[in-house]
């Protein structure tokens, strides 16, 4: 049986805990590993199971005495019940489950059509399994549904039959799928609440409340940690499965999208508020944006929640803004008149301020678009400008040229995934080259039931060898550990009739209870109990099935094996390394785009933004899956998720970025020199960004790799920020002063700082903060670069 047990794959509860073990793995654990664990939802499934497959196995054998009738009856209603495992809303798991019975239908007549010929049957087999293993990148739903989906295939494709079997094998596939999936609507597990949206909606909440209170000069440091903590919850419930929790659908996409901003939000605010909580010197025009995004950002929260259902003052959000720029613009008209007198450092305060208003008051305007998406209530010109900014393009043209912009934008980041560099790639051509060497083997080695040996072959493929080696030895172990107990139970009842029949429900129960309740080795033993009863059922044989089944199992076992070693044998891990570098590249070119584009020196839009997406969702994917494997981690997940983390502040401080086109106005003096400063300082944290990216990425024989040198940047208050070494030294820096003779006119660097933040051309203030948040945090990606890089040039069998 195909380890199911999701749920020992997840990492702990929070995100800092998780990484470094969970926070279950100490003093809580009092029960053995042995012992059941008591779970609500395992015993509903248990009850359907125990309803379902032995009722239908009845009727379908001794009711109607059709044998292929009956065996496909049983075992779709264990893929439908067991295996299967779909979340959601009721017309979720319906669609779910009607997609299940297609493509397992597909799967049946294909199998069953290819199964007498050896060499078609091992040929089919590659893109039939792949096609299914891959379209698990389609959402939780569809990689929920994979095992129980390549089970109508496996199990005609290497058992004898002939073309006119597949009308029977139909019939009992269908009417397990039919009454599964009512059963399933008719004893629905009681639902646990929609955890990532309850986590974002807290987020929100959380950090209205925190910028309310800055604005009004009565916030705390427990504010701060407040939202510091809601971040940590909002991004465990995102990170601790195996799969990414949305799928491709619009509403999911949103939801993915107001995970990401509300993260990039807090780390905004904790800027804003960076050394003092309050925001008491802010410009009155700015305190008032401030509390007026503080507003919509709880409406949101309250949206997300389903504690209210008034969409967020998005008008007023707008008026406040317009209202703040045009502050700010008689401001600078009545310093270029020369009216009153100027404080320099209060200008510069001023304006920091100001940019934070801004940049918050954007991300959470598209936090409301994206949480109306989310909840469906999104017209259609909201949803098409969306669509391109999740996949890294900025809205532009007229509605027509949104929509097929966004089209493309998703069937590029489905297409991309048909990549060497894609967890889902690697994982659906491993599976399926081991799945049809199975059945070869199968076919050339003669054995009396092939399906267990492609089954076997199934249940312990793992995404690296050392895993798969492991799961190995235990379905093994399980397997003779069923057989035992099935012998012993055959020599108490023999033969008889009502006996097995009786004893039939029974196994069923503890097989379907086992999922995430039992070690992988007791729910392997259960199934192959569920195995002997059923067989003995259908033909008696006695004991003699369980032998057969675990010297099949072995050999299943032993093609995983092999497959695991020859195919990929570091795993996942390698997989993370090479989309670690992907993502560095190109949310490295991606930033040289876009602050081009912000200052002016680039006609065109930056393009490079749907391939950063594309590699963000893949190195996303491919952390999901390193997380999954089990046994011991070789790289330090503390190390991956700082790597991960500064890959997507990369990509959403470029996108941000992208976001600001060059003002069209008269030239000031200065302004060549400031952007050649801003220039420099973003090709230097691109270089950096490019240097992690070859640390991290695939070994190269001969590669001699030297220590990546972090740069600095000096920023308008002269401190330097991110460097490890005094400005000044060899280490690309780009420091905001003047050379002399080549300042553009000015006379002292004090001047650079008035030209970058005086109100006529505020983005240029823009892109400095930018690239200053970014160089803020540099500092903490070398090392662990370094230990990614050192664990990544061993064998893999170290």
């Amino acid at each position: 049986m195909p380890d199911l047990s999701i749920a020992r794959h997840l990492p702990g509860a929070r995100l800092p805990q998780a990484l470094s073990g969970g926070e279950g793995s100490g003093g809580e654990r009092t029960r053995p590993a042995w012992w059941p664990a008591w779970s609500v939802p395992a015993g509903l499934r248990t009850l359907r199971a125990v309803l379902v497959i032995p009722s239908l196995f009845a009727l379908t054998f001794e009711g109607f005495g059709n044998l292929q009738m009956a065996l496909f009856a049983a075992f779709g209603g264990f893929a439908s019940l067991v295996m299967a495992s779909f979340g959601g809303s009721r017309r979720d798991k319906l669609t779910a489950h009607l997609g299940l019975a297609v493509i397992g239908s597909l799967g049946l007549i294909i199998g069953t059509a290819v199964s007498g010929i050896t060499w078609l049957a091992v040929l089919v087999t590659i893109p039939v399994t792949f096609g299914i293993f891959f379209a698990g990148v389609a959402g939780p739903n569809a990689a929920s549904g994979v095992t129980a989906a390549l089970l109508p295939y496996v199990l005609p494709v290497a058992t004898p039959g002939t073309i006119s079997m597949i009308p029977d094998r139909l019939a009992g596939w269908w009417l397990a799928s039919v009454v599964s999936t009512a059963v399933v609507l008719l004893i629905p597990a009681p639902s646990p609440g929609d955890r990532l949206r309850a986590a974002a909606a807290g987020s929100a909440r959380t950090l209205g409340r925190h910028l309310a209170a800055s604005a009004r000069g009565t916030a705390t440091a427990a504010d701060t940690q407040a939202c510091q903590e809601a971040k940590h919850q909002l991004m465990t419930a995102f990170a601790s499965t195996p799969y990414r929790p949305v799928g491709l659908a619009t509403a999911d996409q949103g939801m993915a999208s107001v995970v990401q901003l509300l993260e990039w939000c807090t780390v905004l605010v904790a800027d804003a508020t960076d050394g003092h909580p309050n925001l008491d010197q802010a410009a009155q025009a700015d305190r008032d944006l401030f509390a007026m995004t503080a507003v919509v950002l709880g409406q949101a929260g309250d949206l997300l929640a389903g504690t209210s259902q008034r969409q967020p003052d998005t008008d007023a959000l707008d008026r406040q803004r317009a209202a703040t720029a045009a502050y700010h613009q008689f401001a600078a008209a009545a310093e270029e008149r020369g009216e009153g007198e100027v404080d320099e450092d209060a200008v510069e305060v001023v304006a920091r301020h100001a940019f934070h208003a801004q940049a918050i008051c954007l991300v959470v305007r598209n936090i409301v678009a994206d949480t109306l998406i989310a909840t469906r209530r999104a017209d259609p010109e909201t949803i098409a400008a969306r669509r391109l900014g999740w996949y890294g393009v900025q809205p532009e043209g007229t509605m027509a040229e949104r929509r097929a912009a966004s089209i493309a934008g998703a069937l590029g980041v489905l297409t991309r995934h048909a990549s060497f560099r894609s967890v889902w790639f690697l994982n659906s051509l491993r599976g399926s080259l081991a799945l049809a060497a199975a059945v070869l083997v199968a076919d050339i080695s003669g054995v009396q039931h092939g399906f267990w040996v492609v089954l076997g072959t199934l249940s312990v493929l793992r995404s690296n060898a050392a895993s798969t080696e492991s799961t190995a030895l235990r379905a093994l172990g399980g397997t003779v550990l069923g057989f035992v107990l099935g012998a012993l139970l055959l020599l108490g009842i023999g033969t008889s009739t009502p006996a097995l029949w009786a004893a039939l429900p029974i196994a069923v129960a503890v097989a379907a209870y086992a999922p995430g309740t039992l070690p992988f080795t007791f729910g392997q033993a259960a199934f192959t109990v569920v195995v002997l009863v059923l067989f003995n059922l259908l033909a008696p044989a006695g004991w003699r099935v369980g032998l057969l089944r675990i010297e099949d199992v072995a050999i299943g076992c032993l093609v995983s094996l092999v497959v695991g070693v020859l195919f990929w044998p570091r795993g996942a891990a390698s997989v993370v390394g090479d989309d670690l570098a992907d993502a560095f590249r190109r949310g490295a070119a991606y930033l040289t785009q876009s602050v081009d584009w912000a200052l002016g020196t680039r006609d065109e839009p930056p393009d490079a933004g749907a391939a950063a997406a594309t590699a963000g969702i893949r190195l996303d994917e491919a952390l999901r899956g390193f997380l999954a494997e089990q046994g011991a981690k070789r790289l330090s997940k503390e190390d991956l998720w700082v790597l991960v983390m500064a890959s997507m502040r990369l990509r959403l401080t470029a996108y941000s970025l992208a976001g600001m086109k060059a003002p069209a106005h008269r030239r000031h003096r200065g302004m060549a020199y400031a952007r050649f400063t801003l220039t420099q300082a973003a090709a230097d944290l691109a270089a950096f960004y490019e240097r992690v990216a070859v640390l991290v990425g695939r070994p190269v024989a001969g590669q001699v790799l030297m220590p990546v040198k972090v740069p600095s940047f000096t920023g308008l208050n002269g401190t330097t920020s991110g460097a490890s070494s005094p400005a000044g030294e060899n280490s690309g820096v780009a420091v905001m002063t003047a050379p002399a003779g080549d300042a553009d006119g000015l006379e002292e660097a004090g001047d650079l700082v008035r030209v970058v933040t005086a109100p006529h051309h505020p983005h240029l203030l823009w892109v400095h903060e930018h690239l200053q948040h970014l160089s803020s945090h540099v500092h903490a990606i070398a090392e662990p670069a370094s230990h990614v890089a050192e664990q990544r040039r061993l064998p893999w069998w170290r």
